[in-house]
């Protein structure tokens, strides 16, 4: 018995061990998201500029990125070059501007320019709540029929986008395109 109770902390102490070690090895960018094959959360807000609303239905229609992104973003800043360049090259864009005030949100568009076709202004963050965003930037693929099919956190570099994306987003595009 008195052996048992000796080598109960050693037992503990291997488990958690080896759960620190595996953790060494996981990506930090792949994050899992519960509602990967499910339909983008339903939503009305307001977009960023301009006086109209935006919800799930206008997400709809074609492939794209949904980038979650905000003007305190350090990663948003270095990320916001690359998406202006995707969205020269023809890629879909839509922006949920997370928990940010919307007059620095149209300041930073004017000033770094705008790829996004639509852009949703989640103040409070309940959109961000819904998609389980834990900070910004992070992107959402969604197919041509708004279901998400990948999540990336983190910034997309031009490496990201052609190793990690780029094949992703070519697949739904084709996929619409017979």
């Amino acid at each position: 018995m008195k052996r048992l109770i000796l080598l109960l902390p050693l037992a503990i102490f291997l488990g958690v061990a080896l759960f620190l070690y595996r953790g060494l090895f996981l990506d930090p960018a792949e994050l899992p998201s519960a509602l990967i094959d499910k339909p983008f959360p339903a939503f009305s807000l307001p977009a960023v500029e301009g006086d109209k609303s935006i919800s799930q239905a206008d997400l709809k229609g074609q492939p794209a990125l949904v980038n979650v992104w905000a003007t305190w973003c350090v990663s948003c800043r270095v990320e916001h070059p690359v998406l202006n360049k995707l969205a020269q090259l023809g890629v879909t864009i839509y922006g949920v501007n997370y928990k940010d005030d919307n007059a620095a949100a149209q300041k930073w568009l004017a000033e770094f320019h705008d790829p996004y076709q639509l852009n949703i202004n989640d103040a409070r963050g309940s959109l961000g709540l819904d998609l389980g965003v834990y900070g910004a930037p992070e992107t959402f693929l969604i197919d041509k029929d708004g279901i998400i099919r990948h999540k990336f956190v983190g910034v997309i570099d031009e490496r990201v986008w052609r190793e990690k994306l780029a094949p992703l987003y070519q697949a739904l595009v084709d996929e619409v395109t017979p």
